[in-house]
């Protein structure tokens, strides 16, 4: 059978290196963040990564009140300069995305309007609209989902059957994202249908239930999302933001 493939233009394509630029630098982040603590803690050691943290390490001393050793002060001195580098670089290209959203194109005018609801930033708007939403043709929900990754991943061997979670086989930049948008939108939306559903079905229970809550209420917002860029209707009880100006 012939099925129609969706390419997107050199320009949509070009879209995509902005946000994925953010992805990388935070992932740079965290690595470092991570390290910097794991070095710390093997001298018995907590400091808070903040703006303080050379004088934090300078001060802190070990079990037996010594300093921190001079050799894993300079080793935590070239990751913090490493750190305040790929911050530097983040905050530069975020501030770049005002200037490089064109508004002309199904792209741009796609960010806006993702924009102007509540719980849903810079990151996640660009994410959407360069992943998916700006070029793409889709036709139903099944077909969204399944795009992203977050439909049911059916188990079937003779008489056993069970559902193996959610199939992971679609873009890992939106499904990343979305999840951390369901998350915001328990946060900013509260009095949404889709908070409402969450808490009355997962909202009680342990965090292993939460976290599986959470991805559900991602495919439900994804979709929820779709329809309105679709069709203009703002998610049942959702907020936009206030218009500037």
């Amino acid at each position: 059978m012939w099925r129609v493939v969706r390419v997107p233009s050199v320009q949509d394509e070009d879209a995509r290196h902005l946000p994925r630029t953010w992805e990388t630098l935070t992932k740079d982040r965290t690595r470092l963040i991570n390290r910097m603590k794991g070095l710390l803690m093997t001298q018995g050691v907590r400091v808070s990564i903040n703006k303080s943290f050379p004088a934090h390490v300078q001060a802190a001393r070990l079990w037996d009140g010594s300093p921190v050793p001079a050799g894993l002060q300079e080793r935590l001195a070239q990751d913090w300069a490493q750190l305040q580098q790929v911050e530097r670089q983040l905050r530069e290209r975020k501030a770049r995305a005002a200037d490089a959203l064109d508004r002309r194109t199904r792209t741009g005018r796609t960010i806006e309007k993702l924009q102007r609801v509540q719980a849903i930033g810079v990151t996640g708007a660009w994410v959407l609209a360069t992943e998916i939403f700006g070029w793409r043709e889709i036709e139903n929900r099944r077909q969204l989902g399944g795009l992203v990754g977050l439909v049911r991943a059916p188990y079937q061997s003779g008489d056993m059957a069970h559902d193996q979670g959610i199939t992971r086989a679609g873009n890992h930049h939106v499904r990343r994202v979305m999840v951390q948008l369901a998350w915001g939108w328990l946060r900013y939306q509260p009095a949404s249908a889709l908070t409402q559903w969450y808490q009355q079905r997962f909202g009680h229970g342990g965090k292993r239930l939460r976290r599986i809550g959470i991805v559900a209420l991602a495919r439900k917002l994804l979709i929820a999302l779709w329809r309105y860029l679709k069709t203009g209707i703002v998610p049942d009880g959702a907020q936009l933001k206030p218009q500037e100006g």
